[in-house]
């Protein structure tokens, strides 16, 4: 329920975002740091959904739904929260870019997300 209730959080602010980059922020952000941001827009849609097939899944524990919830949304706050911060600098005034290291953290923890419902999925006793 939690991760299903996530998933479904992560998708409504992926949207709301993306309106605000199309609609909102084309205005303020040059070229660049408005493809940056919609690429946050767009990773965060993404795990939104991978979060709702891991919380709907009968092909996992729910101990391994529970790792694979924790490692996906640490990735989407730090891959696209911090990409969001950083394109946003402008606007805001604030200077994230000492920060910026945290995006590939972010990307790291996606990646593992993704290994481990791979590897959760290939060992689980459900028959094909």
């Amino acid at each position: 329920k939690t991760i299903i209730g996530t998933g479904a959080v992560l998708g409504t602010l992926a949207v709301i975002f993306g309106a605000m980059g199309a609609h909102t922020l084309k205005t303020w952000l040059s070229a660049d740091a408005l493809t940056s941001f919609t690429t946050g827009v767009q990773y965060q849609m993404y795990h939104a959904l991978f979060l709702l097939y891991v919380g709907a899944s009968n092909l996992l524990t729910n101990r391994n739904k529970k790792v694979i919830f924790i490692v996906i949304l640490a990735g989407v706050c730090c891959f696209s929260g911090s990409i969001y911060l950083l394109t946003t600098s402008e606007i805001t005034g604030i200077n994230f870019k000492p920060f910026a290291w945290i995006t590939p953290i972010g990307g790291l923890f996606l990646i593992l997300g993704w290994i481990l419902l791979g590897r959760s999925v290939f060992n689980s006793k459900i028959e094909d």
